[in-house]
């Protein structure tokens, strides 16, 4: 077994754990749940001293035959683009999994689908083969149904089945564009590789037909306006481990899928260039207004999830290197700030059972810790040097300015509302008298401490030295940005 399955299957290891573990022994679930995830986020983190960060090529490769009639194999491998992502996945599982230990309610049936959910976002990350993407991309809607709709809020069945039903109707245009290239293939191979150099032979007019699928199957999952119907509600619903996932990977699933697309079909990207920018344009500026205009802190955060990954799609439509480099680092940054927000969200509403910014006022005075990374979290999101959000969004404006000029004028307006709300919650929360049922509000403690502690880590940590970051993904970038 190569180490890519090795860290793809320790989830499912625990999973089946805990599926024969019997569900009155909820302690020894909880553990299980939080040893393997620890176990699949340490495996990860030693992919990083045997990665060649000079080498823009696969690495740790795996290829074997999986269906020789179809032409599909089981075919693994991470680069400068993938391999963020897989140590990203591993640490907001664990982050979620340990923010969900105290979770009551069917414990054996909640930390199986979250194990589930961690295998199905690394395979999605590790594939290179198109029918095993899409596989381990299906694969995730599954447990992520049952997470929200047995265990989410008031609204968790409509939530549930709108995320599925979003998901699905762009998955089968995805499936249609991947069938047009593997059918115009005399290898009928579905391999990553092979289907690149067949779809780039296709006429220009079929590249942007295959290309479009492919966006709206990718851009659901973003998302990109007008396929982000879905997005509010589920984070609303969901249980907040369940958000950090959601808002911390699953949308960035939905980026690489268009990076990868973007590798496959350059002549195609370079004809919708004006109109990815156009979306991305668009999507800042709308998230932002949309984030601005809430008072329940979950749709806040939602809908400048929606903003900040435009910044990513602004970042891919440049189609230089500056540009690219940003929309990866931005997508690490958002990751980060995401998981920090909806945990430290998450954590504040057990105690208070509210999520209105209105009901809240000095909480710095009960809760200075809390005070503390829910600050950092928030300045981060809205692009605070030091932190996270600058090098990112500064990286995704240079690369706009060099394609676009003066346009990226525009981004700075969505930037001001991401100013505006996020000091707006700052004063809400933290300033002002203190209201009478507040006062025996806990701060954090023990596990929520460290887990709040390490995403705050590197928040700061990539703000400061964005350096090793950069090195990891530059070569990926630079081969990607030849092409065009």
């Amino acid at each position: 077994m190569g180490f890519l399955s090795l860290i793809m299957i320790t989830p499912v290891i625990g999973a089946l754990l805990i599926a024969f573990t019997p569900h009155h022994k909820v302690i020894l679930i909880r553990r299980t749940a939080v040893i393997t995830s620890t176990l699949a986020l340490i495996l990860s983190f030693f992919l990083l001293p045997g990665f060649d960060a000079s080498n823009p090529q696969l690495q740790y490769i795996e290829l074997r035959h999986w269906n020789p009639e179809l032409g599909s194999f089981y075919g693994l491998g991470v680069d400068g683009f993938s391999l963020p992502l897989v140590l990203l996945s591993t640490l907001l599982s664990f982050i979620a999994i340990l923010a969900s230990y105290h979770m009551a309610d069917r414990v054996k049936g909640y930390n199986v689908s979250m194990l589930m959910l961690e295998f199905g976002m690394l395979g999605v990350f590790m594939a290179q083969d198109w029918a095993l993407f899409f596989l381990f991309w299906e694969l995730t809607l599954i447990p992520l149904f049952f997470l929200i709709d047995q265990w989410g809020g008031k609204r968790r069945h409509t939530a549930s089945l709108n995320f599925v039903l979003y998901t699905m109707g762009g998955s089968v245009f995805m499936l249609v564009s991947l069938l047009i290239i593997y059918t115009s293939s005399h290898e009928h191979s579905t391999t990553m590789a092979s289907m690149s150099q067949v779809a780039a032979q296709l006429p220009l007019d079929k590249q942007i037909l295959v290309f479009l699928g492919l966006l709206i199957g990718f851009g659901v999952k973003i998302p990109i306006f007008p396929l982000h119907g879905w997005l509010p509600l589920a984070h609303v619903e969901a249980p907040s481990p369940v958000s950090i996932l959601l808002s911390g990977i699953l949308l960035k699933m939905g980026a690489y899928g268009i990076i990868r697309a973007t590798g496959m079909l350059p002549e195609a990207t370079l004809v919708l260039q004006p109109l990815l920018a156009g979306l991305a344009l668009f999507s800042i500026i709308y998230g932002g207004l949309l984030a601005w205009r809430q008072s329940d802190l979950k749709a806040m955060i939602a809908y400048s999830s929606i903003s900040h990954m435009g910044i990513v799609l602004l970042g891919i439509a440049t189609l230089n290197e500056t540009g690219l480099l940003g929309a990866t680092l931005q997508m690490m940054a958002h990751g980060l700030v995401a998981g920090a927000l909806f945990l430290l969200i998450g954590l504040l509403y057990e105690r208070t059972h509210s999520r209105e910014i209105a009901d809240y006022s000095s909480l710095v005075q009960v809760t200075p810790k809390f005070a503390l990374f829910t600050t950092l979290a928030l300045l981060a999101s809205l692009g605070l040097p030091g932190l996270a959000g600058f090098p990112a969004e500064l990286h995704a404006l240079i690369g706009g300015f060099e394609r676009w000029g003066w346009w990226m004028l525009l981004v700075s307006l969505g930037v001001l509302v991401s100013a505006a709300y996020a000091i707006r919650t700052i004063g809400r929360l933290f300033t002002g008298p203190v209201r009478a049922e507040m006062h025996n509000v806990k701060d954090l403690h023990g596990a929520e401490l460290a887990s709040a502690g390490v995403l705050t880590f590197g928040i700061v940590a990539l703000g400061l030295a964005p350096a090793p970051a950069l090195e990891l993904v530059a070569a990926s970038v630079a081969n990607l940005s030849a092409s065009f």
